[in-house]
């Protein structure tokens, strides 16, 4: 007698079979975006992949600095991933110096990246002539985020146009009996925040002689001394649940109307749009204050561990192509909440922040790297934990002058 559960059982193992062996290469990708709009935004790289005949294999790991610890030690050990995500900063400079990245020239001189990526972009990725990274978006850190709803429960009618009118808001909303400020007390998050102070209250200039230049005279002068009391005067304005508290579950509380303003990057715009929340309606965004105010430019980028292994090899320049094909850039950014980070691309479809970013990043004179451009891994990590310390504790502003010239200059 014919069976039947025999026959479906090896037909079942016979298509599996011919659908991994039809299958293109394996690519794990290590990367930290845990939440919600930001797995959104990663499923457009993986359905890309996929669709080439690959198999992503997604490790997740929660938290940027965990997740390049894993890259670094998954490499360092013998068993590196296909690809892993940094920051388009100087994180990954060290690995390109110990030689345990493969470049990506011929994708980078196919797609001819030189004509389209910022001059900033170019500068991280770009590395003594040859391309170690695939640049996926452009994130600007310093964007004051403010709820619709919390703002009309305090009365506040107009958007605020400059730092002392943020601070009258910001007075408005605490005295409705609102968080001002959803603030998650973590060291990179307080770095988040003096970087927007630094250039919304210091500008360009100054911006450039403390970060890029450790200028001396200016990190000890009084306007670099106005930055960093405004700086302080923003703690004031958050609640106890703050320390520790994550970006994405600060986001949640202008989403529900608890609090009223984040200065966060246009990351927080994924959280929004996963709420269904809309621009202009539900929440107001702010790039800075003034028709000049800096654009400072962040961003992810995807490095690829040293292999020789040619199917490891296929799929780290499979990826890299994709990652920058023009049309996974907008399906991407619109997720996520970035802008793209080639500027040849069609961004009509995208909300109106996002917009009003690929507006500004056409006048170049409003580009600013972020610290971690200008600065090293060491001098980056010291600035911060000057910072948390001033945030949290009643330093006196001359000693924190003092202690961040000294980690500048070492």
């Amino acid at each position: 007698m014919f069976n039947t559960k025999r026959f479906s059982v090896t037909l079942a193992l016979i298509t599996c079979l011919a659908t991994a062996n039809a299958a293109g290469p394996k690519a794990e990708v290590i990367h930290w975006w845990t939440s919600g709009g930001e797995s959104a935004a990663v499923k457009v790289f993986s359905d890309a992949y996929a669709a080439t005949g690959g198999v992503w294999v997604d490790t997740a790991v929660a938290l940027g600095e965990q997740a390049r610890s894993v890259a670094i030690n998954r490499m360092v050990g013998g068993n590196p991933p296909v690809a892993a995500q940094f920051n388009t900063t100087k994180q990954f400079l060290d690995l390109v110096e110990q030689g345990m990245l493969n470049n990506i020239d011929d994708v980078a001189a196919r797609d001819g990246w030189d004509k389209f990526l910022p001059e900033t972009v170019l500068d991280v990725v770009r590395i003594k002539g040859h391309y170690y990274a695939a640049p996926v978006n452009i994130h600007m850190p310093s964007w004051i985020w403010y709820s619709k709803a919390a703002f009309k429960s305090a009365g506040i009618s107009v958007e605020p146009k400059s730092m002392d009118e943020l601070f009258v808001a910001l007075d408005k909303l605490k005295a409705a009996g609102l968080i001002g400020l959803a603030h998650g007390g973590q060291a990179w998050q307080d770095n988040t925040v003096f970087t927007a102070v630094l250039a919304n209250v210091g500008g360009t200039e100054l911006y450039l002689k403390v970060l890029r230049d450790r200028d001396a005279k200016a990190i000890l002068g009084e306007e670099f001394k106005k930055v960093l009391l405004a700086f302080k005067r923003l703690q004031s304005y958050v609640d106890k649940g703050s320390p520790g508290r994550n970006w994405n579950d600060s986001t949640a509380l202008l989403i529900t109307g608890k609090a009223g303003v984040q200065i966060m990057g246009d990351w927080v715009k994924g959280e929004f749009t996963a709420a269904k929340q809309v621009p202009g309606r539900d929440f107001g965004c702010i790039p800075g204050f003034g028709a000049k105010s800096p654009y400072i430019i962040q961003g992810d980028v995807f490095v690829f561990p040293k292999t020789s292994n040619p199917d490891s090899v296929k799929a780290q320049k499979v990826l890299a192509g994709l990652m920058l094909a023009p049309v996974n850039q907008v399906e991407f950014s619109m997720r996520k909440g970035s802008v793209p980070v080639r500027s040849d691309v069609d961004a009509s479809k995208m909300d109106q922040c996002a917009q009003l970013g690929v507006v500004i990043l056409k006048d170049k004179s409003r580009h600013l790297g972020n610290g971690e451009v200008y600065l090293n891994p060491d001098q980056n990590g010291s600035l911060a934990d000057i910072l948390t310390a001033y945030w949290n504790k009643n330093i006196a502003v001359e000693k924190v002058q003092r202690d961040i010239l000294s980690a500048l200059k070492s």
